[in-house]
């Protein structure tokens, strides 16, 4: 999505209530957990913990629910067994979608994901069928008033990143997925607190929707959202803001 659709979808996330934002920490603990069971309990060690951590800590997740997260994954406190399964299709007009969840129920999950495709205009695909649109790219935003322009650029370039830009909003800061860690704890050990960060599926194309069709593809979003086992949802609609 558009940097400033992904801005409008980060204010919207913070303006969110206490309840929603558990539930967010609860999507986060279980990813944490998954990684720390596949990759071992020492993020020093997890290159995929890390990046699990420096997600949810961008995110305010306190630092209690995220060492109870990596003790669990690591079965300290119990040992409930994801798998990892990613979803590809289409929604309205044939905006590319990616939907990455966590599940202990496949039949559940898959049921619920083609549910909410098809009751918004849109189709579960095989995988593989919108992948191609997408990059995997190291993502970062910044807000303007946390940090002085030139010394982010300074901070975040010699750390590694291939990009920044601003917008009105703040500083997008973009990277190699290898380099993702490496530019979050530079901002972190300058005092820069990042609002969102993440290795996100960016789209190489976008696709405009009409009001009618964008608010169906807002209630599929939605739809994603609201299902505890989706981790992130990746697409190529323009108006994300509408």
């Amino acid at each position: 999505m558009s940097g400033h659709s992904k801005w409008a979808n980060i204010k919207n996330k913070k303006g969110k209530n206490d309840a929603a934002r558990g539930k967010i920490f609860t999507k986060m603990a279980k990813y944490i957990a998954v990684a720390s069971r596949e990759g071992g309990p020492d993020p020093e060690m997890n290159s995929k913990l890390r990046e699990a951590v420096a997600k949810a800590k961008a995110a305010n997740m306190p630092n209690d629910n995220i060492e109870r997260a990596i003790k669990k994954g690591a079965g300290e406190l119990g040992n409930n067994v994801y798998e990892e399964i990613t979803y590809e299709g289409y929604g309205p007009k044939g905006v590319a979608v990616i939907v990455s969840a966590l599940t202990d129920n496949k039949n559940r999950t898959a049921a619920d994901i083609r549910h909410a495709f098809d009751k918004n205009g849109g189709n579960l695909g095989t995988n593989g069928c919108v992948n191609f649109l997408f990059n995997k790219v190291g993502q970062i935003f910044v807000e303007k008033d946390s940090v002085d322009e030139d010394d982010l650029m300074m901070i975040a370039l010699d750390a590694g990143a291939d990009d920044i830009q601003t917008t009105e909003d703040g500083y997008e800061i973009l990277s190699s997925p290898g380099d993702f860690i490496t530019v979050m704890d530079a901002l972190e050990s300058n005092g820069i607190k990042p609002v969102s960060g993440e290795v996100a599926q960016i789209p190489s194309t976008f696709v405009d929707l009409d009001e009618a069709d964008s608010a169906k593809m807002q209630k599929m979003l939605d739809m994603f959202e609201d299902n505890d086992d989706v981790q992130s949802v990746y697409h190529n609609w323009e108006e994300a803001s509408v």
